[in-house]
């Protein structure tokens, strides 16, 4: 989310991402780490440097961000595999399952970086609004 709200204006540091964000640095070096061998990432070394997005984060849905840093993310095992249960082919919570999955892939799939970016800048916009 950081680095899709600063897109453009050159590489982040890690710390200043772990104050905005409010996460640890140990946290964030994990997330960049998945990220960037996902490609969406890319580290900038020497004394201007920190990490970027590759490309606008238009470019980039919620859902990539997810299955870059915990893969399919369904809500069972046995939606992934069916071969990991006996009894997927007559249980009627796995189709639950199987719909919830979808649902949040959907969710997640029509939400791009940019977007969500927005509505960051939206939410602590409206935040900072000092009203009397």
């Amino acid at each position: 989310m950081e680095l899709a709200t600063r897109f453009g204006e050159g590489p982040v540091l890690v710390g200043t991402i772990a104050k905005s964000q409010e996460i640890s640095g140990n946290y964030i070096h994990i997330l960049l780490a998945g990220l960037k061998a996902a490609g969406f990432v890319r580290a900038v070394r020497g004394p201007t440097g920190g990490y970027e997005l590759t490309s606008n984060p238009g470019n980039i849905t919620a859902l990539d961000v997810v299955r870059a840093l915990e893969g399919h993310g369904w809500p069972v095992a046995c939606v992934a595999r069916e071969e990991w249960c006996v009894r997927s082919k007559t249980c009627a919570t796995r189709d639950l399952w199987t719909e919830l999955g979808a649902a949040m892939e959907k969710v997640l799939s029509d939400i791009t970086l940019e977007q969500l970016a927005a509505r960051q800048r939206t939410k602590t916009a409206k935040a900072m609004n000092f009203d009397i």
